[in-house]
């Protein structure tokens, strides 16, 4: 700082200058998109406090909602299952893909780098543009959802994995490689046990946020909770509606508590 400013004032006023130039720009990029759009930002936000009072009348569930509890537990069951299976079914492959791809236990540098795009590839398609894809091959089925979560996971996992073993010592790798280990004793009893805990604060992590998308691919898929959440949106049964928002919000909570426990337990 010293060889650029000529003290602290002007540091700290520089500093001031570029965020302002930078709130200036920000607000003529949204203005100039509201102009684009037509888009009334007062008369919207005065809007709100009506919308959210018909929202909370019309979405609660009554006493006639308990008759669809069959249904959508036998959903939402099911949404479970897949968001779960996928997850652990990608877990197991990104473990070997980031043990291939990261720096301190890739075989070679090609491999390395394949593993990183192809990583980097997945993860950055989201999650309906996969169930949208696979919809022409597979149609509306358990299946295309199951894919779809599993490739985003897939790509996801691998990269998280990928830093997670990069991040470790390498101190253990390096004497089990002075005393004569192989490649695959170097990778199970010097890298893997040290990366456990926090592989599975990932695949937890992934568990809870893929039965969130679960719901939102089962809109496209034709299946699971969201399926049925659509069908009864259309039908204007909201009632019902609500009830299951609020039965995914109690499962996500649920899973979330779950795996803390787990984490702590594992720490």
């Amino acid at each position: 700082m010293k060889a650029k400013y000529s003290s602290p004032q002007q540091f700290f006023r520089q500093r001031r200058m570029r965020l302002t130039v930078v709130l200036v720009i920000l607000l003529l990029i949204y203005f100039g998109s509201v102009l684009l759009v037509n888009f009334n930002t007062f008369s919207s936000l005065a809007q709100i406090p009506a919308g959210l009072v018909w929202l909370f009348k019309t979405f609660i569930p009554n006493q006639h909602t308990t008759t669809y509890l069959g249904p959508i537990f036998y959903q939402l069951w099911r949404t479970l299952i897949v968001s779960i299976s996928s997850t652990i079914c990608a877990a197991l492959l990104s473990l070997i893909f980031a043990v291939l791809g990261a720096k301190t236990t890739s075989p070679n540098r090609v491999l390395q780098l394949t593993v990183r795009f192809g990583a980097s590839l997945l993860r950055n398609i989201p999650v309906v543009a996969w169930a949208m894809i696979l919809l022409f091959s597979f149609k509306q089925s358990d299946f295309t959802g199951f894919l779809a979560l599993f490739f985003m996971t897939l790509g996801y996992l691998t990269r998280a994995f990928t830093e997670t073993i990069e991040d470790l010592d390498t101190e253990k790798l390096h004497a089990l490689q002075a005393v004569g280990a192989n490649y695959f004793q170097c990778v199970f009893c010097g890298v893997l046990p040290e990366a456990a805990s926090t592989m599975t604060s990932w695949v937890l992590y992934m568990i809870e946020n893929n039965i969130r998308d679960a719901t939102l691919v089962g809109i496209l898929t034709g299946t699971g909770i969201g399926f049925l959440f659509n069908q009864y949106f259309k039908s204007i049964r909201y009632d019902a509606a609500g009830l299951i928002v609020l039965l995914i919000a109690a499962l996500v909570i649920v899973l979330e508590l779950t795996s803390t426990q787990i984490r702590r337990a594992i720490a």
